[in-house]
């Protein structure tokens, strides 16, 4: 902690030497239209050095045009722009003084395309586009070599983690689009580690809307967000990529290769690589993303070697028809030790388990996906996107497993020898048809999405039960089961729009079928033990169900929007058919109806393009599955009998769920909180009963009274000390409260589980020369029961850590990533601290085009992924097999032929504007 403390210390002298020579501005005014004289909400007004045009500081004019610039610089004079889209920019050189200038009301002219305009470059940092937020890149300081996930990270409002999840005020990024397109898939990384700042004009950020409903014009109905990322004109043409390969101890090794072919329209991406370093995807010995790994720093288990390949291609074949599709290969092997120690909670005893397991699992698939665009004309659009995967697998897994009493006296144990193969066959279309009907906003669209999903498993068990005490019994299984499981579902849709009022309120006429039906076929076979074949079938542990699920659902929805406000609201009425026919036991054959009323609503407030509300309800209607509902036997675990109940109903979920985000862009000031509360009705739940030699027999039952509710704030402030140097605070506190309603040995008992956990992260960047990031978290967990005989649990789990780089001198490049993990909870034999630290250094030579490093990871030795599982029927503790130190000798080169120089100038309204003043 002293440390910590120290580097606070440091930072702040830092901060406080920064700032001893700048001079302080503050530069404000009202923004109006100079042909309506209306004020202009969401231009972007922004202050730029007149020595190199870098970007000082920005702001977004409020609801009123109001703007104040403020901060701090070492230059005598600055250049001030203010630009909205329709208008001329606005132009006028700042002389800093410690007076505030208060630039009273500024008249936007209206841009009529004046082509005689004298065009001088200076483009908005960031502008407001409808619902679309849009970013100029090189408004935005990074490092030389800095890829996509560098350049986020400096975006007002984007948070992205160390796996490279990403987040928009506090919303999750679902896709990111190249020049509107897919590429590669649905991992970001893949885009986001590979592509260079330097060929991304703007990004541009947006709600998350399926094809037909951009082109309908629609509100979104997701809670996620998308990223799309324009390519420069001059950098879309050409060929670009890297490739790295590196060695180290205990024989780790990675290797990648990545190339692409743009021009214009028409783009074709390759990429391939392997490694046995648990790197998830495609692994480019990239620095600042070298410890993203599988396993690594406590998370995950297993370590795994994989290869990888994929094809990612897109085109314009003609001015209505656009094709996307790409293609994945990945082969991996994945290696596991784990052993677990669990104390089983009865209302009137305890009993000990432990357990220990290898596994051995290797999986290799190809996946093709095409996506088809085809607008016909400005009225009519087909979107077709089908899919298609198969896949082969092999694993093999030993484990045993031993339960004592409290008095320590064995009760039960069992070991197993499983080998099992299989492959499967996947394929799934959408198709989506979309009218506009007329000019105010009426349409009409079919959906249709059908698919297949084959698979055909052989396996072989022999496992050895030995049960004591006065139920005594000894079970042996020698036995091999091919499987053939089959699933087909069919999804239609229709939507028919009516407008009300144009573009304000309409109401949508909905109806959906859908229909899935499951084939699961089990053939047991026992060992001859004449014949040595696997020959005598055994009933007992084989299945034949076909299982339907049939449901028509129509509805209405009526929406609104008009300015800062949308809402909308849904009803519908679900008609369900669920089937299940057992060709083995015909007495066990169900079918059952069901109706229910499902309701939906959301309501959004934009406040300004820096703040909006969101409110949604939903009441949902959940069906048990085939395994809760049918009464088979399942003695597949002679320790766990499994029955279901046919007399289970189903689950009705009330959700409510609201979000405020709010970007102050000026200020670098970003704050969003979520909260979320959901309660169940008819709840299924699992019943388990224990006999006196711990064997468990489970079935399911519905429960009331469980409730669930969480929140989360964030908050961040990033501070501009100068040109070269910013610090960002960040703080964080989720939480939440679950009350789950159980039983344990038949006794209903409720547990309510609390959590909360706070973190915070500090971020000082001294561009091209240093990065130093602390951050701390810690979570606390209280469990508390309504039996006397169960105690309430407390937990506690604190995690500090510090990532630094330093860029200096010039070429080198070191990097540390520090984590110290504490986990006091855990049992004996299992460890509760250490120290996680990876550290690189790197060198550029080539001209900058090749990097040499050497990273050593898990320095200390001391990797675990040790945790506890706390429920009101068992406290467990694991451990499983992670990635350990390791030294690696990298080599990575990368080639560039796209577009050099600067395009020809442009005349029109972007980069043209007019001195005032």
């Amino acid at each position: 902690m002293k440390y910590f403390l120290m580097l606070v210390l440091m930072l702040t002298t830092l901060t406080s030497f920064s700032q001893t020579k700048q001079k302080q501005f503050n530069v404000s005014g009202i923004l109006f239209t100079s042909d309506d004289n209306q004020p202009l909400e969401s231009a972007t007004v922004y202050l730029q050095r007149v020595k190199d045009s870098s970007l000082v500081t920005y702001t977004i004019t409020d609801q009123k045009g109001a703007f104040t610039l403020e901060g701090k610089t070492y230059d005598t004079t600055l250049n001030m722009f203010i630009s909205y889209i329709g208008y001329k920019t606005y132009a006028k050189k700042i002389t800093v003084s410690k007076e505030k200038i208060d630039l009273g009301q500024v008249n936007l002219l209206v841009d009529e395309n004046l082509l005689d305009e004298v065009i001088v470059k200076a483009t908005a940092p960031v502008t407001v586009k409808k619902d679309t937020l849009e970013f100029n890149v090189n408004s935005f300081n990074t490092k030389k070599d800095a890829n996509v996930e560098d350049l986020l990270k400096k975006l007002p409002g984007v948070e992205v983690d160390e796996a490279g999840k990403i987040t928009v005020n506090g919303k999750d990024v679902s896709n990111i689009f190249v020049n509107g397109k897919p590429f590669f898939g649905d991992d970001p990384t893949i885009t986001t580690r590979n592509l260079t700042k330097d060929i991304i004009e703007k990004v541009q950020i947006m709600d998350t809307k399926t094809k037909s409903q951009a082109f309908t014009g629609e509100e979104s109905e997701s809670e996620n967000k998308t990223i799309n990322l324009t390519i420069k004109e001059d950098k879309n043409k050409g060929v670009f990529g890297k490739a790295s390969v590196g060695g180290g101890t205990d024989e780790r090794y990675e290797a990648a290769g990545m190339v692409n072919l743009f021009d214009n329209d028409q783009r074709l991406s390759v990429l391939f690589g392997g490694n046995n370093i648990n790197s998830a995807g495609f692994s480019f010995g990239d620095l600042s993303n070298m410890f993203s790994v599988v396993g690594g720093g406590g998370a995950g288990s297993g370590i795994t070697t994989s290869k990888n390949a994929g094809l990612n291609y897109t085109d314009k074949l003609n001015d209505k028809i656009d094709l996307s599709a790409d293609y994945f290969y990945s082969d991996s092997n994945t290696e596991n030790d784990n052993a677990s120690q669990r104390e089983n909670i009865l209302p009137d005893s305890r009993y000990f388990t432990d357990s220990r397991s290898n596994s051995v699992v290797d999986n290799f698939k190809h996946e093709a996906n095409l996506e088809l665009e085809v607008e016909l004309d400005s009225t009519l659009r087909i979107d077709i996107e089908p899919s298609f995967s198969y896949g082969e697998n092999k694993s093999s897994n030993t484990s045993k497993e031993a339960s004592r009493d409290e008095d320590n006296l064995l009760t039960n144990e069992s070991s197993s020898n499983s080998f099992a193969e299989g492959t499967s066959n996947d394929f799934k279309n959408d198709l989506d048809i979309t009218k506009k009907l007329g000019t105010k906003g009426s349409f009409l669209r079919v959906s249709i999405t059908n698919g297949v999903r084959e698979s055909n498993t052989e396996n072989f068990l022999n496992s050895q039960t030995e049960i004591y005490g006065d139920n005594a019994a000894s079970i042996t299984r020698d036995q091999f089961t091919d499987g053939k499981q089959k699933t087909t579902s069919l999804n239609t849709g229709l939507t028919y729009r009516i407008p009300l009022i144009k573009d304000a309120l309409s109401l949508d006429l909905k109806y959906d079928y859908r229909s899935d039906k499951d084939e699961d076929v089990k053939s047991t076979f026992d060992l001859n033990n004449v014949s040595q074949e696997f020959t005598n079938f055994n009933e007992a542990l084989s299945t034949d169900f076909e299982y339907k699920n049939d449901r028509s659902t129509p509805g209405l929805r009526l929406n609104y929007k008009k300015d800062k406000l949308s809402l909308n609201f849904r009803g519908s009425y679900i008609y369900r058919t669920l089937e299940n026919k057992d060709a083995l036991r015909p007495e066990l054959n169900l079918k059952r109806n069901f109706e229910a009323l499902e309701l939906s609503s959301r309501f959004t407030y934009r406040f300004s393009p820096k703040s909006r509300f969101s409110l949604r309800y939903s009441l949902d209607n959940n069906t048990p599955s085939l395994n809760q509902l049918q009464p088979f036997e399942d003695v597949s675990n002679p320790l766990n009998t499994v029955v279901g109940n046919p007399s289970l109903e189903p689950t009705t979920s009330h959700r409510l769920n609201f979000g405020f985000s709010n970007h102050d862009f000026q200020k670098g000031l970003t704050i969003w909180s979520y909260a979320g509360f959901n309660i169940d009705k008819d709840q299924v739940v699992a019943k388990t009963t224990i006999n006196d030699d711990f064997v468990r027999r489970t079935t399911y039952a519905n429960v009331n009274g469980g409730y669930s509710g969480r929140g989360s704030f964030f908050v961040s402030k990033t501070k501009r000390l100068d040109t070269l140097r910013t610090l960002k605070f960040g703080v964080s506190l989720s939480g939440g409260v679950n009350k789950s309603i159980n039983f344990n040995n038949d006794v209903k008992y409720s547990a309510t589980n609390t959590s909360l956990n706070p973190s915070l992260e500090l971020t000082f960047n001294w561009k091209d020369v240093m990065e130093i990031i602390p951050n701390y978290s810690i979570s606390f967990t209280k469990n508390k029961f309504d039996l006397d005989q169960f105690s309430n649990q407390d937990f506690n789990y604190q995690t500090l850590g510090i990532r630094t780089a330093t860029f200096v001198p010039k070429k080198l490049e070191w990097r540390n990533d520090v984590n110290y993990t504490y986990n006091p909870n855990v049992g004996p034999g299992f460890q509760k601290s250490a120290w996680f630290w990876n550290t690189t250094l790197a060198y550029s030579i080539l001209k900058d085009n090749g990097t040499i490093s050497l990273k050593a990871y898990d320095l200390l030795n001391q990797n675990t992924n040790a945790r506890r599982i706390a429920t009101g029927n068992y406290i467990q503790d694991s451990q499983g097999t992670v990635l350990q130190r390791y030294f690696m000798l990298s080599f990575s080169w990368k080639f560039n032929s796209l577009g050099s120089g600067e395009m020809p100038q442009q005349r029109g309204r972007r980069g043209s504007y007019r001195h005032y003043g």
